[in-house]
């Protein structure tokens, strides 16, 4: 590989870790810890729902960056539950440790980059932080409070953190967000705009793609990877690899589409690549689940966000090619680090990986897939082939 793109892999792949570390909330159903990654990802989503409620000066496409990039130092630093006792100041060291650390990793520009965006969220002193520090605060205790039965131990944790805690500043910079988790609270009628509360039950659907497990396995092989930690590490492929494009695109847009690209994947289920599947009974499946979940929004958004999957779907932009290269790009990735992954599983050829995930790529990225196809002729599993 080429210096850049090599150094830009180990960084991918040592952030599909963030996947295994475990967080002390539950998923919305209760059935398991959320991690780290799926947290980043559904973060990202509140901020491009809640994006056009933010005040002007808020740069939403940098606050989305910052939420997919802000828990990356759990890799090394862990989770660290705001209701226990900790060492805060200790906590920051080590933290700020991993930042050098994986930060690091990266091409020096880059790293620069992606450590700048992470000191302005952790400093909470712009705007942009601001409203993103909001959301990391609400989305936890939402999660908490709308599931079909909370756990009473979790349940009030979320009572200190609105009254004495961390959450208690939302009083004033979201009034809305606390006056209607409060009201959950004390079993009272909320004041909330309809609005707000149409965008509030699609992120809570939204919660169960972290549900959803796809073909690909994570790096180091130990279990599948659901469908909302993938949308996280595309959105992270496709800001680390924006230079690779063929043709300039709006990376804003290119993530976007990458955090809502599956979500029909609730009602649809995954369909992996390499599957036997009828693809127009799919893509019906998959329209009827977009008409039903996009249509939880307020109309206008709801149209809007609708539209850009549909132009996903296409891939026919310039913003669009792009992104579906890059969705191709992980899970191959993925498969080099663990041993070959869903190849074996489906007995995969060199020539299927072409013509399926390749051509894609390269229409794309070109010079990501000319460096990634290296290492799959490499590949043991497709070595033989070349071999003959």
């Amino acid at each position: 590989m080429t210096s850049t793109l090599s150094a830009q892999f180990t960084f991918l792949n040592e952030a599909d870790r963030l996947k295994s570390v475990d967080r002390a909330n539950l998923l919305i159903d209760c059935s398991r810890p959320e991690n780290s990654a799926e947290h980043s990802w559904h973060l990202a989503l509140y901020a491009l729902v809640f994006g056009d409620t933010a005040a002007p000066d808020v740069d939403v496409d940098r606050a989305i960056a910052m939420l997919l990039l802000h828990d990356i130092v759990e890799i090394d630093a862990g989770d660290h539950p705001i209701h226990e006792a900790h060492d805060w100041d200790a906590v920051a060291v080590a933290e700020r440790k991993a930042a050098e650390r994986i930060f690091g990793l990266l091409p020096l520009p880059q790293a620069k980059e992606f450590r700048g965006i992470w000191d302005e969220f952790e400093a909470a002193q712009t705007p942009t932080a601001k409203f993103a520090k909001r959301l990391d605060t609400a989305q936890p205790m939402y999660q908490t409070l709308c599931a079909p039965n909370p756990v009473p131990d979790h349940v009030e944790v979320v009572r200190g953190n609105l009254t004495t805690g961390r959450a208690r500043p939302l009083a004033e910079s979201w009034p809305e967000a606390y006056s209607h988790a409060k009201s959950m609270l004390d079993g009272t009628t909320s004041m909330a705009s309809t609005d707000y509360l149409l965008r509030l039950a699609f992120l809570l659907e939204a919660c169960k793609l972290k549900s959803v497990y796809r073909a690909t396995k994570l790096c180091d092989g130990s279990r599948h990877e659901n469908s909302g930690e993938h949308s996280w590490h595309i959105a992270l492929y496709a800001m680390t690899l924006a230079s690779h494009a063929i043709k300039p695109v709006n990376i804003g847009r290119v993530i976007r589409m990458l955090l809502i690209h599956d979500l029909v994947e609730i009602d649809a289920g995954d369909t992996p690549i390499h599957g036997d599947f009828d693809p127009a009974e799919q893509e019906q499946i998959e329209r009827l689940a977009a008409d039903r979940l996009f249509g939880l929004l307020p109309p206008a958004q709801g149209a809007t966000l609708r539209a850009l999957w549909e132009e996903f779907e296409a891939a026919e932009s310039d913003d669009a090619i792009f992104a579906k290269s890059i969705d191709r790009v992980q899970p191959l990735a993925s498969n080099l680090e663990n041993g070959g992954g869903s190849w074996p599983d489906y007995n995969v050829s060199y020539a299927q990986l072409v013509g399926r995930v390749g051509d894609k790529i390269a229409k794309g990225a070109p010079a990501v897939w000319a460096e990634v196809d290296t290492r799959i002729r490499a590949h043991e599993w497709f070595a033989k082939e070349f071999q003959k």
